[in-house]
């Protein structure tokens, strides 16, 4: 039983002791689907000890250049090739593409850049990616919107009760259960504006002279 940290062997009659750690991964909305009825609620919460949300790629474009730089790195050392670099037009490229593959598509797109590179210098052909584009159904389309609105209703909610503070023991990232970084990334993605949440007597003007407050 994962609850009690044991488990019985095949033919067992003895109850044998673990130590372990259990990691899940998922790109699904577990809370939705509980909610739903589609995922069991008691398992749910014996795994949702230390959340962790992961943006997709397209939502952290900002890391997408050190992503590069440490990839490119990593294919020449395999394939024993010195490329060093993608050119900046083809670094403009993937920071701008929708990366549907997420970190995966990524890694093959430099790998297969790697193979063709005869310099220092790797190149992104356009093709490459307009290839890789999928067309997404009416089905995925409808599901995407519908858990980006409940994920939107539970973001909202937590900076209502918290009146708009995101850090803190009673922030909207500590309600949620997730990291205030992640909970940053989720805002900013889903353009909620937090501030309107906050009360009056946390809105205040520095008078740039004097360094007074006011309302």
């Amino acid at each position: 039983m994962l609850q009690e940290r044991e488990f019985e062997r095949v033919g067992g009659t003895h109850p044998v002791p673990i130590d372990v750690r259990v990691l899940a991964a998922t790109n699904c909305d577990l809370q939705a689907a509980v909610a739903a009825g589609k995922f069991r609620a008691d398992l749910y919460y014996r795994l949702n000890v230390f959340p962790i949300h992961m943006p997709a790629l397209r939502d952290r474009t900002d890391d997408i250049p050190s992503l590069v730089e440490h990839l490119i790195a990593r294919c020449a050392a395999k394939m024993g090739k010195n490329v060093r670099r993608v050119g900046d037009d083809s670094l403009d490229r993937l920071v701008t593409y929708a990366w549907p593959g997420n970190i995966r598509e990524l890694q093959n797109v430099l790998e297969r850049a790697v193979i063709l590179c005869e310099g220092e210098t790797a190149r992104i052909e356009e093709a490459w990616l307009d290839s890789g584009k999928a067309v997404p159904s009416s089905e995925s389309i409808g599901l995407s919107s519908s858990l980006m609105r409940r994920e939107r209703e539970l973001i909202e909610a937590a900076l209502e009760k918290s009146m708009g503070r995101v850090a803190g023991r009673n922030g909207a990232a500590g309600l949620l259960g997730i990291p205030r970084t992640t909970l940053e990334s989720r805002i900013k993605s889903l353009q909620i504006d937090k501030f309107r949440y906050k009360s009056s007597a946390d809105c205040f003007v520095v008078h740039p002279k004097t360094g007074t407050r006011s309302q």
